[in-house]
């Protein structure tokens, strides 16, 4: 969430994000948290004071006692009475705009960097860098689905049986192609010098408000209800949840840290053609790429993680751009984001593989996420995220761009991983 410090020193500066971020009431809203705050600092304040008084009475009680002044001693323990009484309702009044203070902040959204363009949706992003061949398929050519069940590799009504739409079951060769892609995903991920940890998929309310899932303003997370408990959306959760109430030395930073991860979503409100096939799911695996750093340094982090994105794309050969979203079309938390979307050829459309984020000190604050630098003083970290690679949309690309006469061509960088060249139903 954004610091009180920012909003109170940087008041305009904030407000011309949100309404770039086409946040609905922004000067209102900091108005309302300027207005708590106040009232929160003044409690704070009288309480303070009455505090000190107390304590100046309590030992000036000693002191008549010990002269012998009983009766002036009872009048000044009833005043003490009386002021812990007032120091009682005070705390109430502090504790009650505290929590109403952190209810307003998290209801506003970060807000963005200069360097994120103007606009109110997906239409106003803009492309920044350009990748890789189209492919020119055959009138034959064919959707992934429909590749899918010529071939045998994934069959979306058995997983409809099972559990439910979006949730498809992988067979054979297509197994092996997700573990191999996640293998793939995690060793580049290692020789980048990313540390891979192996995190929960469930994490408790305490995480997903740190990363700011919760409050699910939009229920798309799923909530285990007996335990409190939610399914991750993305490893991005946990593994940032590590650094959760933690203050780091300036000296380990950049950290860097990769998992690969199931991730769920209820994806309310989808329907249509952008729904079909692996277009998107209520269950799928990625890999997750998260750095924690300097606010001095965490936008060459954010460089270095497009560039590590950028060259798994290209070793899997398939054609790209990268896009810089506009303020309108940014998550709750970003500071600045880039997506990375695929060709998908048979479908003739582009399809969302990545996104990269700096959230710059938005999660580190809720996390409270901070380092000690050279000297000595405390600061909030910048946290940023990626994914390399979120799987299904990858594997459309892959199989409509690649499908030839014979089969579906594999990558070459991923056929060490798989041991196959071809992916078609002999699945032996």
């Amino acid at each position: 969430m954004l610091t009180l410090k920012l909003i109170n020193e940087e008041t305009e500066r904030v407000i011309r994000g949100l309404e770039k971020k086409h946040f609905s009431g922004a000067s209102e809203a900091i108005s309302q948290v300027q207005e708590v705050d106040k009232k929160r600092r003044n409690a704070q304040q009288l309480l303070d004071k009455t505090k000190q008084e107390a304590k100046q009475l309590a030992a000036k009680i000693g002191q008549l006692m010990k002269n012998g002044q009983r009766e002036e001693a009872e009048t000044v323990k009833q005043q003490v009475s009386l002021l812990k009484q007032k120091d009682k309702e005070l705390q109430d009044e502090m504790t009650k705009a505290e929590e109403e203070l952190t209810t307003l902040l998290c209801s506003i959204p970060n807000i963005p960097n200069d360097d994120v363009p103007e606009g109110k949706d997906a239409s106003f992003n803009v492309v920044v860098k350009e990748g890789g061949k189209k492919p020119e398929l055959g009138k034959e050519a064919l959707c992934h689905w429909d590749l899918c069940k010529k071939y045998n590799l994934i069959d979306f009504d058995l997983g409809v049986k099972i559990t439910g739409a979006g949730f498809p079951l992988y067979i054979g060769k297509m197994a092996r192609l997700q573990r191999a892609l996640e293998a793939f995903f995690l060793e580049e991920a290692r020789k980048s010098g990313y540390l891979e940890v192996q995190p929960p998929y469930v994490v408790n309310t305490a995480s997903g408000y740190g990363t700011g899932q919760l409050p699910d303003k939009e229920g798309q997370m799923y909530h285990a209800t007996a335990d409190d408990l939610y399914l991750i959306p993305t490893a991005e959760v946990p593994v940032t949840n590590i650094f959760r109430d933690v203050i780091l030395d300036e000296k380990e930073l950049p950290i860097k840290r990769c998992a690969y991860s199931a991730c769920f979503r209820r994806e309310a409100g989808s329907y249509g053609k952008d729904v079909r096939g692996l277009n998107r799911l209520h269950q799928f695996d990625k890999v997750e790429i998260v750095r924690i750093d300097t606010p001095q340094h965490s936008y060459e982090s954010l460089r270095e993680m497009l560039d590590h994105v950028e060259g798994l794309l290209q070793k899997l050969e398939l054609p790209y751009h990268i896009l810089k979203l506009c303020g309108g079309d940014m998550s709750f938390t970003s500071a600045i984001c880039y997506d990375f979307e695929v060709w998908s050829a048979a479908q003739e459309r582009w399809l969302e593989v990545s996104s990269v984020s700096n959230f710059e000190s938005y999660q580190a604050n809720r996390l409270k996420c901070r380092y000690r630098n050279a000297d000595k003083k405390i600061e909030l970290c910048h946290t940023l995220n990626g994914s390399a690679l979120a799987l299904p949309r990858i594997v459309a690309a892959i199989m409509e761009n690649n499908q030839t006469p014979e089969g579906i061509r594999v990558p070459r960088c991923l056929v060490p991983y798989c041991g196959f060249e071809i992916l078609d139903d002999k699945n032996f």
